[in-house]
């Protein structure tokens, strides 16, 4: 009996780590060769996608997610490696506007206003791809986050039929950046999860084009 009790117990141990581990390596494995990080070897883009995140931390810190992502879509675009940026993130109140904190900064870096368009319903990475495909009717794009996020964007638009390729903004180091990539390797398992329920994005809309 204490045997049977010890590999129940070692199952409910051993699987979730190793869906873990399978989920994690199979998006990697998927997206190599996807993601850059230098303008000079990235292959240019119409439309490059930045995908949203607060401006500030918890503590009331800049949030260095944010700001880097910044950077390299200012990069990106004075390199002229894109012509347009498209701002996907989570407008989900009126004190909490991810995609008009985004563009105000953009321009205040040197991207002009009418380059720049908004998503307003980009709650997820799941929304902001397949809203890439179905409302802005992409065909190919250029992600702009940190790789680890880049890398489950393309997967993610892979399987929605968008051709996508990723730019990486600096990653973050310390307690701030282990916790991100903690919650990666879950974020990693709910893309299999939301896959095979065929979860699809909260609003869609009318569709709009970028140009």
């Amino acid at each position: 009996m204490k045997r049977k009790l010890l590999k129940i117990t070692a199952t409910f141990i051993v699987l979730p780590v190793l869906i873990l581990f399978i989920s994690n390596i199979t998006i990697s494995n998927s997206t190599k060769g996807k993601t850059f990080n230098n303008t000079t070897d990235i292959p240019k883009n119409k439309v490059g996608l930045v995908l949203g995140t607060s401006k500030k931390l918890s503590t009331g810190h800049p949030n260095p997610y944010y700001e880097y992502r910044i950077t390299a879509t200012v990069r990106l675009y004075q390199t002229k490696k894109i012509d347009f940026v498209l701002v996907s993130g989570d407008n989900g109140s009126q004190y909490y506007n991810e995609p008009t904190t985004f563009k105000k900064d953009l321009v205040k870096a040197g991207i002009p206003e009418n380059k720049i368009y908004l998503d307003y319903a980009g709650f997820r990475t799941l929304d902001s791809m397949y809203r890439a495909k179905v409302v802005f009717g992409l065909e190919n794009v250029t992600v702009i986050s940190q790789k680890f996020h880049n890398e489950r964007a393309i997967y993610l638009g892979k399987h929605k039929g968008l051709n996508a390729i990723g730019f990486n903004a600096k990653d973050v180091s310390g307690q701030n950046g282990l916790k991100v990539h903690i919650r990666e390797y879950f974020a990693r398992v709910k893309v299999f999860l939301d896959m095979f329920m065929n979860t699809q994005p909260k609003f869609f809309g009318d569709k709009i084009e970028i140009k």
